[in-house]
């Protein structure tokens, strides 16, 4: 980083109590006799990649024969980084699963192996987009659990709960998280995973009264940075930008490998396009990819700079190559979007088909993919399906994003009244929407417009483009159509 910001306190911002919760722990009921190899035998039958002289699964992406120089060395750091709760390198994910592969085929009694192994694969799947890595995750991991049960195997939770997370199944998580805490409650790894799942089930309080307990540990200097990252998310939803900046400056500055680095400059060029800053955003994101080239979330980002930035040609190169290295749905759906504001309708339907197809590919693995689907559906496809699919998510699943969506595809359908409902709480501080984000400003003044609430629809829509005028090539000028079609507020006649 070029510049530090002056040290950040420790302690959140005040805010309403979380409810006391009463913790239950899962117990897990085993299966089969573990003894000699049974483990190994039941496992590896199904299990066919686990054979002794099978293969490893191929390293994705274009770097894949740099595992091949110093793999042990890339395999001890992912090591670290994967129980620690860490970021790893995409090749020193992909040397220490050849590493746990070979270790689980000779002593498949060792928890700890089938643990790390299934831990690595969560976090290989996530930077590729490899949904096909979870199920492989599972099984590893449910057979350190049972090798080692709940009760004494942190390392197998703490696989549990980020599988959770990266399938978006946020109860899950929770639970998972909850029995990590019991286990170790001074490590900050465990509420920084309750965090984000309660953030998904859009429990504001109690993410609230975990980060207080987080920032209450005083970590150390290898997990302060990660610790100040996780306080930024936060900070980030309650819309308090600036010190979610500051958090994750010094957290960026303070980073002891280039793969942490390169994931908080990622969030820092994420901040700086939301609000508008686009030079900004752009320099983060390719400081990010000189840290580490395999960053899986900084290519998409750029690309989307480079559309608001009107650089529309270079914005679907980039598009096109992050969609080849990490084939998201998610980005997917923004590439289509940009070649519909073009007017490149057949490229348009051939990218949102393309959703569909990696959003089905990712529920093969488990993923929970109704956001996505959802959204695509409200604006390109079925939106009655849409608010169908997204209701049932919210009933389960209530988070602030959520919430928009399914307010958007309400509002899609014609039910409007029963849409702002959701949009508010999308974008109401009081009701946990404290997130500044310029397309939940947008749909809820298209709402309010279309109920002729003339007044708040003009607020909403001004904000979104104050917030930033060039968050998205297909909303921005909707947001700006609708705006000047209110016209100018009526003159205030004052007595005389």
């Amino acid at each position: 980083m070029d510049n530090r910001v002056s040290e950040p306190g420790t302690s959140l911002r005040s805010g309403p109590p979380a409810p006391r919760r009463n913790r239950r722990l899962l117990r897990r009921v085993l299966v089969t006799a573990l003894s000699g190899g049974v483990v190994a035998g039941a496992v590896l039958a199904v299990w066919p990649g686990l054979r002794p002289g099978a293969a490893s699964p191929p390293a994705p992406g274009p770097r894949a024969h740099r595992v091949q120089l110093g793999a042990p060395a890339r395999a001890a750091q992912a090591l670290t980084a994967v129980t620690s709760g860490m970021p790893a390198t995409l090749p020193a994910l992909t040397a220490l699963i050849g590493q746990q592969e070979q270790r689980v085929r000779a002593q498949p009694q060792d928890a700890r192996a089938w643990a790390v192994l299934g831990t690595a694969y969560v976090e290989r799947g996530r930077a590729t987009a490899a949904a096909a890595d979870f199920p492989r995750a599972e099984r590893a991991l449910e057979t350190s659990l049972q090798v080692l049960d709940e009760e004494k195997n942190l390392q197998a939770l703490d696989g549990m709960t980020a599988l959770s997370l990266a399938r978006r199944d946020f109860t899950q998580a929770k639970r998972y998280a909850e029995q990590a805490q019991e286990l170790a409650p001074q490590r900050w790894s465990s509420y920084a995973r309750l965090i984000d799942a309660d953030t998904g089930l859009g429990d504001h309080e109690a993410v609230d009264k975990s980060l207080e307990k987080l920032m209450a540990l005083k970590p150390g200097a290898a997990e302060r940075p990660a610790v100040m990252a996780q306080a930024a998310a936060v900070y980030r939803d309650r819309g308090w930008r600036e010190d979610a900046v500051a958090q994750l400056t010094d957290a960026a500055a303070a980073a002891r490998t280039p793969a942490e680095q390169a994931v908080y400059l990622t969030r820092l060029g994420q901040l700086a396009f939301e609000r508008g800053d686009l030079p900004d955003a752009l320099r983060h994101y390719d400081a990010a990819l000189r840290r580490d080239a395999d960053q899986p979330a900084a290519p998409a980002g750029r690309a989307r700079v480079l559309a608001a930035l009107g650089r529309t040609t270079e914005a679907v190169t980039a598009y096109q190559a992050a969609l080849a290295r990490r084939p998201s749905p998610r980005d997917a759906l923004d590439l289509g979007e940009l070649y519909e504001s073009l007017g490149m309708t057949q490229k348009a339907r051939e990218q949102y088909d393309r959703v569909r197809e990696l959003a089905q590919r990712e529920t093969s693995g488990g993923v929970d993919d109704a956001l996505v689907l959802g959204r695509y559906e409200a604006d390109h496809g079925d939106a009655q399906q849409a608010v169908e699919r997204l209701q049932d998510e919210y009933d389960r699943q209530p988070g602030i994003e959520v919430a928009d969506a399914l307010g958007w595809a309400l509002h899609r359908v014609g039910q409007d009244d029963e849409a702002l409902e959701y949009a508010t709480k999308a974008t109401d501080g009081t009701q946990g929407g404290g997130v500044r984000s310029a397309l939940y400003a947008y749909h809820r003044g298209a709402i309010e417009a279309a109920l002729e609430l003339d007044g708040p629809a003009r607020r909403s829509l001004e904000e979104a483009l104050q917030i930033s005028p060039s968050f998205s090539p297909l909303w921005a000028r909707e947001a700006r159509s609708a705006l000047a079609a209110l016209g100018n507020p009526p003159d205030v006649q004052v007595p005389g």
